[in-house]
């Protein structure tokens, strides 16, 4: 998946124009706190303000220009005004009465000879809002100023090695070579539980489901929060972070439990209070080369839009969604604003071959798929990929039949279970459909992912060979690994499983398999739970639930007393466990 980049931008030369002081000096003192003495250690320091009248952010980049390293570092400087901070990032930010002071975090300490590193904070103030105009690193003066250039641009992206470059050109797999970040939060709740520590370091997918998520939901992690945590995890080694990008307006149209806040036509708070805050956010992070985001878009939406909106399958929220573009139109925005920032990677959610296996599906949503990556602003080269069977059950492959098994006569594919479907598993159908997308346009180099975190379907009543060639249905009954009563089954599942655990490049087009949906956290509620998250009660989620259009009138298979989608749900979890394939050692 190499991607193209923004060009780079030109280093602008020290200058004072319009009263805005750009400099470089080399500082000399005493004793700085790092590993080199003052007369080893230089300093020059860059400054930008980006203003919005009643506040600011201030990027700021310390460049050692010293021929020693520091190992760490304490910035100080002052305003004029009255600017009160607000928050910090990238350094831990304290003030007192006009003094700003800056010390590193864990991850961040080191700046070698000729490096940089580079944080930010934001304030408020009212009147004036002069630039500082002298800073100190570690005691030594560093008479650098303010940065006219592009308002609230991280660091000048000119120096070759400077934290604030635009990163190399994308890798074609980011996971390949790299760790995956283990979400701190999901892993106490995981450990907490009987035998949760077999996977307790395993990685999963934080999930940005509402506009609070971004700030962090009843005092958890933030965003932020969360990529400071990744950084200390890599400790300088190449990782990836992965986030479920999921709010769109009128989300989830054809399963109430996990409908979301924004109604069908608040496309605009989607994109200006969900949207464009993640963007800052991971903007911030763009200078980290060893950092790769992982953004998984907008799960079930577009797959919707091919099979709800119509026929008997079709409800009238995904007919609206259909009408007013705005699935579209939030997922085009999304992939153009992430696009930009060098070192986000885009998988753009393809549903699974239970929804898009068949042939008057298959086609259609890869049209539908490119029309999207290519509206408003947005590329192909925004999409690093596509993922499949995001927080659902399908295997990765059936081991003991396969879709081109006949019997008697008779293909597979006219059993009760496969109902003429061309994939009975998600990697067959994740390769073949890359194949799709990139006929229709998407760029060779996409990879897919295959969510693997509840697909294991293990246990006692997992299948150990193929079964007796007799007759068509109990030769596919008795064969296949995965246990729901249909493919349309998404809730709570009975008898699931762990499944493969995270893996990079598993197979040719295959970029990783990936826990997106974290085990134990559940899919919706088995019985109504009044709440304040926009998440309603859908009957697939009733273990009594006989079924509808969508899963041909099937029970639900789901298990009882669950909690609202998201939330922690110890019974799945145990039963993931016990069920897993490969089993928990």
């Amino acid at each position: 998946m190499s991607r193209t980049n923004p060009p780079p931008k030109r280093r602008r030369s020290a200058l004072l124009t319009a009263g805005v002081l750009v400099a470089t000096a080399i500082g000399t003192g005493g004793l700085m706190q790092g590993t080199a003495s003052a007369a080893a250690f230089g300093c020059d320091v860059d400054y930008s303000a980006n203003d919005w009248g009643s506040g600011f952010t201030a990027n700021i980049t310390i460049h050692n220009t010293g021929t020693s390293p520091t190992s760490n570092w304490t910035l100080t400087y002052a305003y004029s005004g009255n600017q009160q901070l607000q928050q910090g990032w990238s350094g831990r930010w304290s003030q007192s009465g006009k003094n700003i002071t800056v010390t590193n975090e864990s991850y961040n300490g080191a700046i070698a000879a000729g490096g940089s590193v580079s944080m930010g904070g934001n304030f408020s103030y009212s009147g004036s809002n002069a630039a500082p105009t002298s800073f100190s690193v570690n005691g030594v003066a560093c008479n650098g100023g303010s940065d006219p250039g592009d308002p609230g641009d991280p660091g000048d992206p000119g120096d070759p090695g400077d934290p604030g470059d635009p990163p190399g050109d994308r890798v074609d797999n980011p996971y390949e070579g790299a760790d995956v970040y283990v979400n701190p939060e999901w892993s106490a709740l995981a450990a907490a539980e009987p035998g949760g520590d077999a996977i307790a370091n395993e990685p999963t997918a934080v999930w940005l489901d509402r506009i609070a998520a971004i700030e962090g939901v009843n005092g958890g992690m933030s965003l932020r929060d969360h990529l400071d945590a990744a950084l200390e995890q890599a400790n300088g080694d190449p990782i990836v972070f992965q986030t479920v990008i999921y709010d769109l307006p009128g989300r989830d149209c054809a399963a109430l439990a996990s409908n979301g806040e924004l109604g069908p036509d608040e496309i605009d708070r989607y994109k200006s209070e969900f949207i464009d805050p993640i963007a800052d956010i991971l903007s911030d992070y763009a200078q980290y080369d060893n950092l790769r985001v992982a953004t998984v878009v907008e799960i079930d939406s577009l797959p919707n839009l091919i099979t709800n909106v119509s026929g008997d399958t079709g409800t009238a929220n995904c007919q609206t969604m259909a009408q007013n573009g705005n699935y579209q139109e939030g997922i085009s925005y999304a992939l153009s604003k992430l696009g930009d920032i060098p070192n986000v990677y885009n998988y753009i959610d393809a549903g699974h071959y239970g929804w898009l296996g068949w042939d008057s599906n298959f086609g259609p949503a890869a049209e539908l798929f490119h029309e999207t990556a290519t509206m408003n602003g947005a590329s192909v080269d925004d999409v690093a990929g596509f993922i499949v069977n995001t927080a659902n059950y399908g295997p990765n492959t059936e081991p003991y039949y396969a879709v081109t098994d006949s019997v008697n006569g008779t293909s597979v594919r006219q059993s009760d279970w496969v109902d003429w479907n061309n994939y009975i598993d998600n990697q067959s159908f994740a390769l073949a459909f890359r194949d799709e997308l990139v006929s229709q346009g998407f760029n060779s180099e996409i990879g897919m992912l295959i969510d693997t975190s509840r697909n294991g379907w293990g246990g006692p009543d997992r299948p150990t060979g193929p079964a007796a060639m007799t007759d068509l249905n109990s030769y596919v009954e008795g064969s296949r690994i995965d246990r729901r009563y249909q493919t349309g089954n998404w809730c709570n599942q009975s008898g699931a499983g762990l499944g493969e655990r995270p893996t990079a490049a598993p197979a040719a087009g295959i970029d990783a398999y990936a826990w997106i949906k974290p085990p134990g956290e559940s899919d919706g509620a088995s019985e109504e739970i009044p709440n304040d998250e926009g998440k309603g009660f859908d009957g697939m989620c009733d273990p009594t639930y006989e079924g509808n259009a969508r899963n041909n009138y099937n029970m639900s298979g789901a298990l009882p007393n669950a909690p609202l989608s998201g939330h922690w749900f110890s019974a799945q979890f145990q039963e993931l466990l016990a069920n897993a394939y490969p089993p928990v050692d």
